[in-house]
């Protein structure tokens, strides 16, 4: 286990380097001038190369590259372009509010999902099976922003329950920032509830069908023990890494729902970046997103390799 631990890691490590460069030349070859879109069309040629002195633009990209990461990894991530702070305590709040929406989001999603999974998967071609696929699927055909403003529509303005708007204060605590969580959160977990739900049946029926079933249920084993002892464990290995994906792409790709509920999250600053053609902070988010994914998947790699032993032996 630790050979495999080791290895992936290393992998990881490999990926993100290649990655990074990857990012920065990306960003590098982006349409428009940087200086003239920060400091605009009125600023003369004094002005903009100031500008590309003080930030290094003029630099060789090689130069501009090892500069780049060798800041990243101290924790100096420079100054935005375009509102002139200081990028780390930015970045570093808005995963904070991304982190606690995402948790908020499995903590009700996954566990619903993998419920209406099995329960489907126990029940297959049955009632329950055929009502759960239905409605899984028919919530999530609807748009993100659609299913928001009906959240809105009913929780906060005709009931009254929930808040429309989660701006939530900067260094909020999870518990201060739950009541403006929560809509946003089950809006994320109805995108996810009908890919994790059908993608959890199809592992349960497709264990159901094996000889090994059929062994334990004729040595007299309960179909209780035979079903959480056996076939949810290898029925859910293909759930771990959608799982280990989705959670990715809850910190840094929930921009609709960011937008439609006013969250201050990565996704937003993501969007921002972009808009000012602010090259630092863009870089920063980009690579803070991308270490989010690689630990997800390290994570569903490891849970992956604890239930099945075939992967870190082989």
């Amino acid at each position: 286990m630790t050979r495999y631990i080791l290895r992936r890691i290393g992998f990881l490590a490999l990926t993100l380097l290649l990655t990074s460069i990857i990012v920065f030349t990306v960003t590098q070859f982006l349409p428009g001038d940087v200086a003239r879109i920060v400091l605009g069309r009125e600023a003369g040629e004094q002005q903009l190369e100031a500008f590309r002195e003080e930030f290094g633009l003029n630099d060789p990209l090689p130069v501009q590259y090892v500069n780049w990461l060798g800041d990243f990894l101290r924790g100096d991530w420079g100054r935005s372009l375009s509102t002139r702070s200081e990028i780390y305590p930015v970045v570093m709040a808005r995963l904070r509010n991304s982190m606690m929406l995402a948790a908020l989001t499995m903590l009700i999603g996954v566990p619903l999902s993998v419920l209406l999974g099995v329960i489907a998967g126990l029940n297959e071609n049955r009632l329950a099976d055929n009502t759960i696929s239905i409605g899984s699927l028919s919530v999530v055909g609807l748009p993100e922003f659609v299913t928001g403003i009906l959240l809105i529509e009913i929780f906060s303005r005709r009931l009254g329950l929930l808040p429309a708007n989660s701006s939530i204060p900067v260094g909020a605590s999870f518990g201060e920032a739950l009541p403006m969580l929560i809509l946003p959160a089950i809006t994320a977990t109805l995108v996810l509830l009908a890919y994790i739900a059908r993608l959890t049946r199809a592992g349960v029926v497709e264990e159901l069908k094996k000889p090994y079933v059929r062994t334990a249920t004729l040595k007299g084993i309960s179909q209780h023990a035979v079903t959480f002892k056996h076939v949810l464990r290898n029925a859910l290995l293909p759930t771990i890494t959608v799982i280990a994906i989705s959670f990715g792409w809850l910190i840094s790709g929930l921009i609709v729902i960011e937008n439609v509920f006013n969250y201050p999250g990565l996704g937003r600053l993501l969007v921002f970046a972009i808009d000012r053609r602010d090259l630092p902070l863009l870089q920063a988010v980009t690579m803070v997103t991308v270490i989010g994914f690689a630990l997800a998947n390290l994570a569903a790699d490891l849970v992956y390799a604890y239930l099945n032993p075939r992967i870190r032996l082989g």
